[in-house]
């Protein structure tokens, strides 16, 4: 769509402009969105408002499938944000990043992910801004597969959505819970699958009027229907919810898989099994999704066997997508950091060698030199032993995968947590180190209890169900005369006696 000439010009305020963008994604007119953007792109002077549009108009680029063109965006936004300090904006710009950057290394778009967590809640108190920047992190999450990771950000970006007075449906993602729901059906839970489903039409219809959704989520909440029905399960079908002429893979995708759940549903399989005739985007409902459908099409015609046959095939496609996510996660944190991302994403380090690739936090080696100068400068410091307890049982019952996630999330409330000035870092394994300089032991103590309580109030029950997260801190005096090697030793006895007193307490 054109936008004229006039319509957009070098005005000082571009919140009509930036509110036209908003019009047009919602009425599904990508193009025309992008045209805007690039509009207030040209002509703007402020950074802030420069970065905006270019945000905005990579997420539009990703829905028309037009991703060849999204790094060079990319890199441009990143250079105008500079060290302008907006926690919003740069946590949407790694948020889009890190979607972007899947195709390539999952060990990058974790990367960041965390990063895109982090500056996002460096935001004080919830704003538009960080709504819409934390609905594209949870989208992304989902994406990739990380479903229990989606899910809350997801509902966190609602209910932020619901405080500021946004319209109803404009920060609504049954997408997150319908891509949940089939994946539960993917390895065999349909029951699980159709409860889901059955939890996004009572929701998101008590929430909102469906149609009010923004296209791609009206589709996800009637596919939802469409699913449940060729299930065999009873559920009303809007039709209206898919009359939004939307352009884009993910549309398109769910018009076919739509349509053949509503052959299956009417009894015509042979109708459902025609127009399932390509391959799907494994980001739309993971690359299982098609054989899925497939085999509720042959058993509603009587072909057993071939649906015996179609149901293999999506549970592995549907367990390959999970090894792989897990092999490339895995393989990726073993790399080094490209030193220009490392360079854009974490600035305050001086090169990659100094930061742990999984958290995105100073490692060991940077600790070590970060002290060495406090010592030279005759700064006293508090040295904090930060140890996660019952890591070990995290990793035995939900995998090294989850285990992952959990450092991840433990480092950026650490890095939250922490005062301005403060330093930390991932010493190994799941040991983290403070720096604490000019503080006193009592006020350490102070600042490790705030620090525990931040741990422990995460929401960590849809990450490892059941399985709580917390932390003992050890703290000791940089004075010590033996030099950083005593002052750790005096700080891990510290966190080993302070383990053993909760322990007994809890005995």
């Amino acid at each position: 769509m054109h936008i004229p000439e006039t319509e957009v010009g070098p005005v000082e305020d571009f919140a009509e402009h930036f509110d036209r963008i908003r019009s047009l994604a919602r009425d599904g007119d990508n193009a025309g969105a992008i045209e805007v953007a690039d509009r207030i792109a040209a002509t703007a002077t402020d950074p802030l408002v420069i970065c905006r549009a270019l945000v905005l108009k990579l997420g539009r680029l990703f829905n028309l499938g037009r991703t060849q063109q999204c790094p060079a965006v990319l890199d441009r936004a990143f250079e105008v944000l500079a060290d302008r300090r907006a926690p919003a904006l740069r946590g949407h710009l790694h948020a889009l990043a890190g979607i972007i950057a899947a195709a390539d290394s999952l060990e990058r778009c974790v990367r960041h992910l965390v990063q895109a967590e982090r500056e996002l809640d460096n935001e004080r108190g919830p704003t538009e801004d960080t709504v819409v920047a934390r609905h594209d992190l949870a989208v992304t999450y989902s994406y990739l597969g990380f479903h229990a990771q989606a899910a809350p950000l997801a509902e966190r970006c609602y209910r932020a959505g619901q405080a500021l007075g946004l319209p109803s449906g404009d920060h609504a993602l049954p997408e997150v819970a319908v891509r949940w729901a089939v994946s539960l059906d993917h390895l065999g839970d349909a029951e699980g699958c159709a409860d889901m489903l059955r939890w996004v039409l009572e929701t998101w219809g008590e929430r909102t009027d469906p149609r009010r959704l923004w296209p791609a989520e009206q589709y996800y909440y009637g596919y939802a229907a469409m699913r449940l029905r060729a299930l065999g399960e009873p559920a009303e079908v809007d039709p209206g919810l898919f009359s939004v002429e939307e352009q884009g893979w993910e549309m398109s995708d769910l018009r076919m898989l739509a349509g053949a759940c509503e052959s299956i549903a009417a009894g015509d399989p042979t109708g459902a099994l025609r127009l399932l005739d390509r391959p799907t985007h494994p980001y739309t409902l993971g690359t299982a999704e098609p054989h899925r459908v497939r085999a509720l099409a042959h058993a509603a015609a009587g072909d057993h066997r071939s649906a015996r046959e179609a149901d293999r095939e999506a549970t592995r496609a549907a367990t390959s997508d999970t090894g792989r996510l897990h092999d490339r996660l895995v393989d990726g944190t073993r790399t080094q950091l490209d030193h220009e991302a490392l360079r854009r994403t974490v600035e305050q380090y001086a090169s990659e060698a100094l930061t742990d690739p999984l958290t995105g936090l100073p490692n060991r080696r940077h600790f070590d030199r970060y002290v060495a100068r406090l010592a030279e400068d005759g700064v006293d410091a508090a040295i904090g032993v930060i140890d996660l307890d019952g890591f070990k049982t995290v990793n035995t019952v939900y995998g090294h995968l989850s285990g992952d996630l959990v450092l991840q999330r433990v480092a950026a409330i650490l890095a939250r947590t922490l005062r301005q000035g403060d330093f930390v870092a991932r010493y190994g394994g799941d040991e983290f180190v403070a720096v604490l300089p000019r503080t006193e032991i009592p006020d350490a103590h102070r600042i490790g209890s705030r620090i525990a309580s931040a741990v422990a109030d995460g929401d960590w029950d849809a990450l490892v169900a059941g399985t709580p997260v917390s932390v003992t801190i050890g703290w000791a005096d940089l004075t010590d005369p033996l030099g950083l090697p005593g002052t750790l030793e005096s700080a891990d006895r510290a966190m080993l006696s302070r383990k053993r007193l909760a322990g007994s307490t809890r005995g």
